[in-house]
């Protein structure tokens, strides 16, 4: 490996850079060297032998003779899926444990070794799994495969996912938020805490996930229920299949599988926090190595209300996902989701108001759905006053084992949409997403042996934008006109600012575009309107005359911290964003501006002028003025 590494450093010192298709060259002969058919070598292996050998090695290190401006070219060359970080954050999504449902929809995804609607083959689920669950051991593998990627770490968003975060106990939603922040916060003592815990979760006598755990000690605690059940019965695969078979619900065997076990039961005692023990490890992460500059909460709409999302505030959180799947009351009712209109819509103004960004998830093809409908119903979603996503997920239905969405196809009153019907849905549900909507993805991360019917094609968006393109229409959405990684002439930029209203405020999507409509940065401002701040005063934590910028994003390589990077981070823009919303704010004849800062996003917020506020940071717009 390291007479690899010699032959790229001597070409990045020769020519200034080298490209893929000189390290496929480069791999593919010493692999021919090794016998033939030989895939020793592989690119996802050089930067962390280097940075092992670094690390480890001192004296082989300084023989591949490595200046400061040599390593950052090297890293740049060796780097894998660079735009994991291209947006300028590094995201790290972790899983819950496997917990009961208080939804039963039809197409949902029912494995029982995960958290209702997730899958044990989806890629943050196996590591999940391999971690028993646990929130710290989670971050400290992703925090390792990032860096042995080659990619920055400083600025991290957390995205917790898990079916319904309210359904789990107040206590283990604290406890797993302040894990996630104590492994960034441990640093170089996080890989030896994660071996202690490993031996701690062996020592209670789980093994790597679910499909290891039997419930036989159970028995003695629980002679009624646990006794009716056969020794072949106390696996999870067992238990998977009798799911799958209609005879067991999802509810029912998780319950068993977790809930009967001494060993998961025991694990569970520990995995209890509070607010104080939170608040230090937030404390601690306002200036630490790796900050969290978002933290994203997966719930349903009905869990809701104001007190759960001053809890989520406390937390840290910044966005929220939603599943909200469909608008027509005809279409939930016929997928057993038991979500109203009203309810959808009460959502949407409280998270508004409390400053969350909100990403919904919105389902093409359910059962009862036609392609007319769903373009109908989307075009409702995205432009209608009460809905309006900031952010979404967009992605067609697809048939799962053991859903009890496999009836409806047995007798074919569902079925999946052809190919050419899904792309011209989507392509029409794009064009017609505003240019203040960001669809972050069209797929769910299934693979395509847990598919038994529906799209398996992994480029899907890639198949909808190229159809867009030779139309000669032209896309607003927020993804396909982000800059990424490419270089940025500040000169060029020009301040749009596109203005819509919603049922509780009036908004201002403030967004820096280049001649070529590419989107540099961008800032969400929300006005609440001054009838709906009055009517529910005593349960919303602002008060009239209140402004609040619910996200604020400058896209580019992700910079290090105090760096300037690649891209457009780091260049005044975000501030100079902050300057415009303010003039708008104070102008609409508000007093305070509020921001919801992430935990990570602190200090840069009180340089500019901010100051902490309970729930938020927040800056008076009379003395600016």
């Amino acid at each position: 490996m390291q007479t690899i590494l010699l032959e790229i450093l001597e070409e990045l010192r020769k020519s200034g850079q080298i490209d893929d298709r000189f390290l496929e060259k480069t791999l593919l002969r010493h692999n021919r060297e090794l016998g033939e058919n030989n895939r020793h070598y592989a690119k996802k292996k050089l930067l962390p032998y280097y940075l092992k050998l670094k690390r480890l090695d001192s004296e082989r290190w300084e023989e591949l003779k490595v200046t400061p401006e040599l390593e950052i070219q090297l890293i740049k060359a060796l780097q894998v899926k660079p735009r994991r970080t291209a947006s300028g954050v590094a995201t790290i999504t972790v899983i819950t444990k496997p917990w009961k449902c208080s939804s039963e929809c039809i197409y949902c995804p029912n494995d029982v070794r995960m958290p209702k609607s997730y899958l044990s083959d989806e890629p943050a689920c196996q590591r999940a799994e391999r971690n028993h669950f646990d929130p710290y051991l989670q971050v400290v593998s992703r925090l390792r495969a990032l860096t042995d990627m080659g990619h920055p770490t400083d600025k991290i968003e957390l995205i917790v996912l898990g079916g319904t975060w309210s359904d789990y106990p107040e206590g283990y939603q604290i406890w797993f938020i302040e894990q996630l922040f104590k492994a960034l916060n441990d640093g170089v003592e996080a890989e030896q805490s994660s071996q202690l815990r490993r031996k701690f979760y062996k020592s209670r006598g789980l093994g790597n996930g679910a499909g290891a755990v039997t419930i036989s000690s159970a028995v003695a605690q629980q002679p009624n229920e646990a006794q009716q059940l056969t020794e072949s019965q106390q696996s999870a695969s067992t238990l998977q299949q009798l799911v799958n078979n209609g005879n067991l619900s999802y509810n029912q065997a998780v319950h068993r599988l977790y809930d009967l076990d001494n060993a998961w039961q025991s694990v569970a005692v520990e995995q209890v926090s509070n607010l104080t023990e939170l608040d230090k490890q937030h404390t601690i992460n306002e200036t630490a190595q790796h900050r969290v500059v978002g933290l994203v909460i997966e719930t349903r709409p009905d869990t809701i209300t104001t007190q759960s999302l001053t809890l989520l505030r406390r937390l840290g959180c910044t966005k929220v996902q939603i599943g909200v799947q469909s608008l027509d009351p005809a279409i939930l009712a016929l997928n057993n989701r038991t979500i109203t209109i009203a309810k959808i819509q009460e959502a949407f103004e409280l998270l508004r108001v409390f400053g969350f960004k909100i990403h919904a998830h919105f389902m093409l093809n359910l059962y009862g759905a036609t392609p007319e409908k769903d373009k109908i119903d989307y075009l409702r979603f995205v432009t209608k006053m009460p809905y309006q996503p900031d952010e979404l997920k967009l992605y067609p239905c697809s048939l799962v084992a053991g859903t009890k969405l496999c009836d409806r196809y047995a007798d074919t009153t569902w079925r999946p949409y052809s190919e050419e019907e899904l792309l011209d849905v989507l392509s029409t549900d794009m064009l017609n997403t505003p240019g203040f909507v960001r669809v972050s993805r069209m797929i769910r991360d299934i693979s395509a042996k847990d598919i038994l019917v529906g799209n398996k094609k992994a480029n899907l968006r890639q198949l909808v934008e190229n159809r867009i393109e030779k139309s000669g229409q032209q896309l607003e959405e927020i993804r396909y006109r982000e800059i990424n990684s490419s270089e940025t002439n500040i000169e060029s930029l020009e301040l749009a600012i596109i203005g819509y209203e919603t049922t509780a405020t009036n908004e201002h999507f403030l967004q820096w575009i280049t001649p070529e409509n590419k989107i540099v940065g961008f800032l969400r401002l929300s006005l609440p309107k001054e009838e709906y701040v009055r009517q529910h005063q005593s349960d919303l934590p602002i008060s009239q005359q209140e402004a609040m910028i619910r996200e604020v994003h400058v896209y580019g390589k992700a910079a290090r911290l105090h760096r300037k990077g690649e891209g457009a981070q780091h260049l005044g823009l975000g501030r100079q964003l902050i300057k415009a919303a303010s003039d708008i704010a104070r102008q609409g004849g508000y007093l305070k501006l509020n921001v919801i800062s992430s935990v990570g996003t602190r200090e840069y917020y009180r340089r500019i002028g901010f100051k902490d506020n309970g729930l938020y940071q927040q800056i008076s717009l009379e003395e600016d003025s």
